[in-house]
């Protein structure tokens, strides 16, 4: 079985526009390897490729980029939500009503919140997330974090490994998922900073971008249990990271904690 930990769509109204400008940005930055995306970023395209990768189950991470948009993002999570389809929901940080939000997302049945700091426009160690990750805390709600260099803020990486191991430190109580192996493209400071600490990676974006080796020497010095497979669909196919796993010489109980065992014990499935 494979649970993809990290996948992203949208309401089939804006698909094509977001997938479109989020396209033309990669492409401004040099990224044309990703584009076109290898879906259109619809949920019904998201689950036929699932079927052609071999994907049991998604995650979807939605991200609220404005305060306005998270009732309306969470709502639609909640709608989509199916016997393969599992959803976060998101809030904004400068959501005046961001902690009523996250008790709504705990009552409307998500199953944890995505925040981008990139896109969020925030440091992962700002005091003013702090209240927000308490409460995530106290609701047992699993935050994924956007991690390491971002293609939307190439000068300023906001949540880098050191900074992360800070949020670890202040808010111990919370389940923290730091996606692209903890840290994208910082994987020497992963290794300095957050190997071995409470915390989980999803290898999302991390095919072809990190090296076997070093993909390897993670895993077993954090732990299988605590490493998630996922993809960043659409901007991978799900295909390029289960191959990956596949060719790295892990064990076979190690292999189906990634796949699937670890992402069943954090949706509680």
């Amino acid at each position: 079985m494979y649970i993809d930990f990290h996948t992203h769509a949208f309401n089939d109204v804006i698909a094509e526009r977001a997938i479109t400008k989020l396209e033309g940005t990669l492409i401004a930055e040099g990224y044309t390897d990703d584009v076109p995306a290898a879906t259109r970023g619809t949920v019904g395209e998201l689950l036929e490729k699932m079927d052609i990768w071999g994907i049991d189950k998604a995650v979807v991470l939605n991200i609220a980029t404005k305060p306005t948009q998270q009732t309306i993002i969470n709502n639609w999570a909640r709608e989509i939500q199916s016997d393969r389809i599992y959803c976060f929901g998101s809030v904004h940080p400068d959501a005046e009503d961001a902690l009523d939000e996250l008790e709504r997302i705990k009552e409307l049945g998500l199953y944890g919140v995505k925040l981008h700091p990139d896109y969020q426009g925030f440091m992962v160690n700002d005091e003013k997330l702090m209240p927000i990750y308490r409460k995530c805390a106290e609701l047992g709600l699993p935050v994924t974090f956007h991690a390491g260099f971002d293609v939307v803020s190439p000068d300023c990486i906001h949540c880098p490994p050191e900074l992360s191991a800070q949020v670890l430190d202040r808010v111990p109580g919370l389940t923290v998922i730091l996606a692209h192996f903890g840290g994208n493209d910082c994987w020497d400071d992963v290794e300095k900073y957050l190997v071995g600490r409470n915390v989980y990676f999803d290898i999302s974006y991390t095919d072809g971008n990190i090296s076997d080796e070093q993909a390897l020497r993670i895993i077993r010095n954090h732990g299988a249990d605590r490493v998630l497979f996922a993809s960043d669909c659409p901007w991978h196919a799900a295909s390029r990271e289960k191959a990956m796993l596949e060719r790295l010489p892990l064990t076979a109980d190690e292999k189906e904690l990634i796949s699937h065992k670890n992402a069943e014990k954090l949706l509680g499935i």
